[in-house]
């Protein structure tokens, strides 16, 4: 009998690893992506991720009995979401490739806290001003990061909030989808709609390239870190508690830090670095408050 390395390891652990593994993947994912915006169309880019996660996840359907077409698609929730992911993932991914690593993947921790902010308003999820205040300090650590009308700022680091709002209205929709949808199905519709986006946008700029193949590398290596980065994101919120395991994916910011760096030059300045422990605290903090009041 084949013995797992981590099936010693408490659920809460094992959860934080998957999270840990998860933060790598995404990381990985986002210095590729940059990486190939240099000598591949964006939209391009987005068209070959988008169908190369529509194959897996739609074989992963199949595999799980699932249909791969569903009229829940249609449902007003579920165009929602289709215009929510589309809007953060061309936004987010055109500010990789326009602004450092480290700050857009800084804003981007901010998603959780506008989903609960979202979850108050839209859904009636009661919200204490404990977390209203950690909400409010995590959106200034964001301001600070992007110290609008102070020097050093760059309007193109608005992308990066853009990106980070349509994230967290893709979570706010997916918690409104018809419940008959699988995990699997949502992959499906998500990267269909992205794969359509990044096709319609290769027609409004340079059109498509015949990538080389170290680019067919690349784009296949960013392929397997997303898919990956997703199933150890999956595993994760499936092991250990919420409140133990959901604030190491913070832990992207310090991948993505280490990353920029030596990939691209970068160093965060020390703006970037305060907004990014102002959003990191308030969001440990909200989570933790969240899994008290789930508990009670």
């Amino acid at each position: 009998m084949r013995i797992s390395p981590l099936s010693g390891l408490n659920d809460n652990i094992r959860g934080s690893l998957f999270m840990v593994a998860s933060m790598v993947g995404f990381t990985l994912e986002d210095s590729l992506i940059k990486h190939l915006t240099a000598t591949m169309p964006l939209g391009q880019i987005l068209m070959m991720i988008g169908f190369t996660g529509v194959v897996f996840f739609g074989l992963r359907a199949r595999s799980q009995g699932d249909t791969l077409w569903t009229r829940s698609y249609l449902s007003k929730q579920m165009l929602w979401r289709s215009f929510f992911e589309v809007t953060g993932r061309l936004s987010y991914t055109a500010s990789l490739m326009l602004v450092p690593l480290t700050l857009a993947t800084a804003i981007l921790q901010a998603t959780p806290l506008v989903v609960v902010a979202g979850a108050a308003v839209l859904f009636g999820e009661q919200v204490g001003w404990r977390r209203w205040s950690a909400i409010f300090v995590g959106f200034l650590g964001v301001l600070i990061i992007l110290r609008p009308g102070l020097e050093g700022f760059t309007p193109l680091s608005i992308l990066s909030l853009i990106g980070m709002i349509g994230f967290a209205g893709r979570d706010l929709a997916t918690r409104a989808a018809p419940p008959r949808l699988s995990n699997m199905q949502l992959g499906i519709a998500g990267f269909s709609v992205l794969s359509v986006a990044g096709f319609i946008l290769s027609f409004t700029g340079t059109g498509m390239v015949l990538p080389s193949c170290e680019q067919f590398g690349t784009l296949g290596l960013t392929a397997v870190c997303g898919i990956a980065a997703y199933q150890f994101l999956t595993m994760a919120m499936r092991t250990g508690e919420v409140s133990s395991v959901t604030p190491w994916r913070y832990s992207r910011l310090i991948f993505a830090a280490i990353v920029g760096f030596l990939m691209f030059g970068e160093a965060p300045d020390s703006f970037t670095i305060l907004g990014s422990v102002m959003i990191v605290a308030s969001g440990v903090f909200t989570l933790k408050r969240s899994a008290k009041r789930g508990k009670a």
